[in-house]
């Protein structure tokens, strides 16, 4: 199973230089693990950059993958994890929810460069 961070669904929706390497995974929605935290902010991105029509479709796309509500357990799980390695909130949500699920993360963010569980994109 692949989790798309949330700048790999914007590249993929921008259809930006990187989109390829997050297209076989956006596109298997089957195996695709989409916290609810990436979908927060990519609907706030595109709501804010292209408006609410692009930020619902692109929400819907989303969530024909396998969606992964954040609860209390997991929160904190994500709370230690950014603690532990000095991650921001929401990259710290998306790890654990990689973790909880045994999931690959795949980004492009540096956040997450040479973390165990991550498939980093180069620029």
């Amino acid at each position: 199973m692949i989790l798309v961070d949330s700048c790999g669904w914007l590249e993929y929706l921008a259809d930006g230089p990187h989109a390829g390497a997050y297209a076989k995974a956006i596109e298997k929605t089957a195996d695709v693990l989409v916290p609810t935290v990436c979908i927060l902010e990519v609907f706030k991105k595109v709501l804010q950059e292209r408006g609410e029509g692009p930020a619902l479709e692109a929400a819907a796309l989303m969530q024909q993958g396998r969606v992964a509500e954040l609860d209390a357990g997991l929160a904190m799980n994500a709370a230690k994890l950014g603690a532990e390695l000095g991650l921001p909130l929401a990259d710290a949500v998306i790890l654990a929810t990689a973790r909880a699920h045994d999931a690959v993360v795949l980004t492009q963010d540096a956040h997450f460069k040479r973390l165990p569980g991550v498939r980093f994109v180069s620029s």
